[in-house]
């Protein structure tokens, strides 16, 4: 099969670990939030939107990240939560797509080719896109293209919470 009649799908959850936190608690909602080691010698795993906007970053120490926003909330975080939620996304892929890689607990690409000719690869999209969300209240993001590269690419492109098409690719960001 030619590289260029393939459709590849990555589908990303938006800030998933504080998403998660914010589902169970809708106090955290619009407020920065960093989830990761509280000690000082702890490192950020991941960072709410609102906490990125002063600069906090996954992988940073979270020394700097306090630094940066003295009040955004640390967790811990929760495993065995962010698993759980995980695996009902992957449930509701498996449901209906033809093919898929589970790359992290939080990002997916699907193999769409040929599906074209019966529903079409955005309808689809659009389609899982809304069950995923209506099923577990998390917000995501998707792109397609005809490699990984860059349909992954063009996903981040419209993160967050933006509307449109990258260069590489149609996509769409979804709340």
């Amino acid at each position: 099969m030619d590289a260029e009649q393939r459709t590849i799908m990555h589908l990303d959850l938006d800030a998933f670990f504080c998403s998660v936190e914010v589902l169970n608690n809708q106090e955290l909602r619009g407020k920065p939030l960093v989830i990761g080691g509280s000690a000082d010698r702890g490192v950020v795993a991941a960072a709410s939107y609102e906490a990125r906007k002063y600069g906090v970053r996954a992988a940073m120490p979270m020394r700097l990240a306090r630094q940066l926003c003295p009040e955004a909330q640390v967790l811990s975080g929760d495993m065995e939560k962010y698993t759980y939620y995980s695996d009902l996304v992957t449930e509701i892929i498996a449901e209906r797509a033809p093919l898929y890689e589970k790359a992290s607990i939080d990002e997916f690409y699907l193999d769409l080719t040929g599906m074209d000719k019966y529903i079409g690869n955005l309808k689809w999209s659009s389609e899982l896109k809304t069950r995923i969300v209506q099923e577990t209240g998390l917000s995501l993001n998707y792109a397609l293209s005809v490699i990984k590269l860059v349909s992954m690419m063009a996903s981040n492109e419209v993160k967050p919470r933006a509307w449109g098409c990258a260069p590489s690719g149609c996509c769409g960001r979804f709340r």
